[in-house]
């Protein structure tokens, strides 16, 4: 039989995480060099897609809501983030990435030179694929039963 050899579900289980381990390792550098937590880092990271509320912020970064206002607390003091009250309910505040926090994330991203290495060895049809396959594998929905 030719072909590709059958990759069994632990074996891409291993490989995401030796994967995922090394994009983390590669972000929490290009973080610190821009005098970020890596839990800083990765709560810009998350609110580039848009705007989120503290508990969206916590339970995407698997946080309590103490260190996750914490964690905000301290980006708003360097003018990465800001709270407004959610325009649904003004008891619940939103975090905001600022145009300064934009351009700490867009640093960082272009500072995870392992990580970007990695991707470029890729063609640009690779690249296309690894994103649908990520995209459905991970952000899809199930569909309703």
């Amino acid at each position: 039989m030719t072909g590709t050899p059958h990759v069994d579900t632990a074996q891409l289980m291993e490989l995401l995480s030796v994967s995922l381990a090394a994009y983390y390792g590669d972000f929490t550098v290009a973080a610190a060099n821009e005098n970020l937590t890596a839990s800083q880092g990765k709560t810009l990271n998350v609110l580039r897609r848009g705007p989120a509320s503290m508990s969206a912020l916590a339970t995407t970064l698997t946080c309590d809501a103490s260190n996750m206002t914490g964690i905000v607390d301290r980006l708003e003091r360097r003018g990465l983030v800001r709270r407004e009250p959610s325009p649904s309910d003004r008891r619940v505040k939103n975090v905001i990435l600022t145009d300064e926090g934009e351009r700490v994330i867009d640093v960082i991203r272009r500072k995870m030179h392992n990580t970007l290495a990695g991707l470029n060895r890729l063609s640009e049809q690779e690249q296309n694929t690894l994103y649908a396959l990520l995209e459905r594998t991970f952000t899809s929905q199930p569909a309703a039963v």
